[in-house]
């Protein structure tokens, strides 16, 4: 892989984990501000951040992949 390939990557982990972590903070500001009321948003939240976080755990795995190839 190309060093330029790998700063793609770089670069889509980065993306990745802010999305993350926007995610989980409108999570928390669901727990912290309009819960119990809220409650019938958790679902939806919930699973936006879970499918945030696997695309990052996705991300980071090709990177570190494509780090290990490049290094062998």
């Amino acid at each position: 892989m190309t060093a330029d390939e790998i700063r793609a990557l770089e670069k889509a982990v980065s993306k990745a984990k802010r999305i993350a972590t926007e995610r989980a903070g409108e999570l928390h500001d669901l727990v912290e501000d309009r819960l119990p009321a809220g409650y019938e948003e958790i679902p939806g939240i919930a699973q936006a951040t879970y499918d945030a976080c696997l695309a990052w755990a996705e991300a980071t795995a090709a990177l570190k992949a494509a780090q290990s190839e490049s290094a062998a």
